[in-house]
């Protein structure tokens, strides 16, 4: 059978996936302000600039407003589509929201300036898309579904086609292979692109990282087999446990049936604008030579970039960096024990948290994380392959897990959410930010107000007093 061809586009994540695999989504919106209109105007499909982690980070770590920086984003890009990250059921936290959070939190994401939702569940279970999707439909939005990628026993080709299937008939607008550990090989990448698109016509995006070093091997591959869009970042914050680079890809299809019409000349200014912001990342240590390397190991242990680092952090704290390797063992069997969870957000801290709790107390499951017990009750949504009775019973006694959506056992919660803050409540958006992030939201309410009345948030917080506006 002959190749499909067709030409390629390019979705480029460095103001997302990219600066949150190499520098923990530490980029301020200063950073970037000054390249995004140049970005905008390359030739790009779409700019990966909102959601995963960027929400959190805006907020705790940059006290910026991760709403008006979406705002900022729309108002200047006029030819690529803006795109964001989005957790289903989890939107951009760690745990299951009511239905009516999720909603509002889409409605508001596309009113700011979001045209394509890339959703995904960290379990594949796609009762956990259901309300994200019916709500950009409300809204005419674009919905990318994800198959969230990983290698298991389980995890068999007729798995991930009957996966897309669920998907094309929830109404995915578009059929993303989310590849967040680097683990998806070229020839893997081919029949499962080749296999989606005989299922349907939809457009096919794929997603990986450098991890392992064979993510533009395999979108090489994914695009012989027909796929429409592949991720990638500028080099400054590309290759490591981030995406591989946009300016060789686009030099690798150039004079190709596959040619993606960006000039690669049109790059170097954006190239020579954050090498320098990559160097100060270098310097300072926020960018680790760890997470820059190539690490075979990782199509061995299934660990994505992201989680090793803070595997590294939490043993640094409790000073048994020499129990890494131990731990690195144990995370393939902590994963087999609650069903095969893919390794992404949130099942990934999950999972490497107990693994961690395993190897230190020394007795597997002497010490349980609430959150591996949630996973286990059910609270997550259905795993891959059921849990083992005896690892049940080991977890949450004689507990009877839910098979129940997440969502269908929680009540609304916008208008607590609303009663509960008020006293802070600027626009509607900080109902949402509060609603993911309480203590952290409020902290930044806080210091946003400080920042107009020119009061020290010190004070504001020992008075526990808030200034009205």
């Amino acid at each position: 059978m002959s190749d499909i061809k067709r030409p390629v586009k390019i979705m480029d994540t460095t103001l997302r996936d990219g600066q949150q695999s190499l520098i923990a989504t530490r980029m301020s919106m200063d950073d970037m302000y000054p390249i995004i209109e140049k970005m905008d105007n390359i030739g790009l499909y779409a700019l990966e600039v909102w959601g995963g982690a960027t929400f959190d980070s805006c907020l705790r770590f940059l006290k910026e407003d991760p709403w008006e920086r979406l705002r900022t984003f729309r108002k200047i890009c006029k030819n690529s589509k803006l795109q964001m990250l989005f957790r289903g059921q989890n939107i951009l936290g760690y745990k299951a929201y009511p239905d009516d959070v999720v909603e509002e939190f889409v409605y508001k994401s596309v009113e700011n300036g979001i045209d394509i939702l890339r959703i995904f569940d960290a379990l594949n279970d796609v009762r956990n898309l259901e309300s994200s999707v019916k709500a950009v439909k409300k809204v005419n939005s674009h919905a990318q579904l994800c198959i969230s990628y990983t290698l298991s026993d389980v995890h068999t080709h007729e798995y991930y086609m009957n996966l897309a299937r669920q998907l094309v008939d929830m109404g995915a607008d578009s059929i993303c292979i989310k590849d967040m550990a680097g683990l998806i090989l070229p020839k893997a990448a081919y029949e499962m692109v080749k296999g989606i698109r005989e299922i349907t016509d939809l457009p096919i995006e794929i997603h990986s990282h450098y991890t392992s070093g064979v993510a533009s091997m395999s979108y090489m591959k994914a695009i012989e087999a027909g796929a429409d869009i592949i991720d990638t970042a500028m080099s400054p914050f590309a290759l490591g446990t981030s995406q591989p680079a946009t300016e060789v890809m686009v030099a690798a299809l150039k004079d190709t049936p596959y040619d993606t019409g960006i000039k690669p000349e049109s790059l170097n200014e954006i190239t020579s604008f954050f090498a320098p912001i990559r160097e100060k990342a270098l310097a300072s240590g926020l960018l680790s030579t760890k997470v820059l390397t190539v690490d075979i190991n990782t199509l061995l242990y299934q660990v994505p970039g992201g989680m090793l680092s803070n595997l590294v952090s939490q043993l640094k704290d409790m000073k048994a960096e020499d129990k890494y390797n131990e731990v690195l063992a144990e995370i393939p069997r902590v994963r087999a024990d609650l069903g095969y969870p893919p390794l992404v957000t949130p099942t990934s801290q999950i999972v490497g948290t107990q693994a961690v709790m395993n190897v230190i107390s020394g007795q597997r499951y002497k010490v349980v994380t609430n959150e591996t017990k949630d996973i286990v009750r059910g609270l997550y949504g259905k795993t891959p392959v059921p849990i083992k009775d005896e690892i049940r019973k080991l977890i949450i006694g004689d507990e009877i897990p839910t098979d129940k959506k997440p969502s269908d056992m929680l009540e609304p919660g916008l208008k607590k959410f609303e009663e509960e803050m008020k006293e802070y409540k600027e626009q509607d958006e900080d109902v949402l930010s509060y609603a993911l992030f309480p203590k952290v939201a409020v902290d930044f309410f806080k210091f946003r107000q400080a920042q107009k009345y020119k009061i020290d948030p010190e004070l504001m917080d020992k008075e526990n007093k808030v200034y009205p506006v």
